[in-house]
């Protein structure tokens, strides 16, 4: 079951996503998994604010070990979609992301939620390790 948005949650990144045409399914609505790749494409660009120059020596990287959405209200296309990340619970090595997705031309309208818990690993021994500095909220 989804974790709850926190009320203290920090925003982390806001993010625009294309929604096209064969991004619909047969029912004409986006397919679920677009949803998904809203959420990857803005933890990603998140990601890519904090370069391992800003941290030298720590090349930690990200992996998701769960993620889930949370369907509120049919998403059609064209259009933009607006992802936003907000912190969650933060442990030695793993964060929780909350994403909301909402449509640039109607903003107030909150469509999907979600939720990843990503954890980072060290890439010589493939095992967990403490989130880098530089992305600490």
């Amino acid at each position: 079951m989804q974790e709850p948005k926190p009320n203290n949650a920090q925003l982390l990144h806001t993010c625009e996503f294309p929604l096209r045409w064969g991004d619909m399914d047969q029912l004409g609505h986006i397919n679920n998994t677009v949803y998904f790749r809203a959420f990857e494409e803005a933890r990603t660009q998140w990601i890519e604010l904090f370069p391992a120059e800003l941290d030298p020596g720590n090349d930690a990287y990200v992996v998701i070990i769960h993620t889930e959405a949370t369907f509120l209200k049919e998403l059609k296309a064209p259009g933009t979609a607006i992802v936003r990340i907000y912190s969650g619970a933060i442990g030695r090595s793993s964060m929780v992301q909350h994403y909301e997705l909402y449509r640039s031309d109607d903003d107030q309208t909150l469509y999907c939620t979600g939720t990843a818990k990503v954890v980072w690993v060290d890439p010589k021994t493939g095992r967990s390790t403490a989130i880098p500095p530089r992305y600490m909220p």
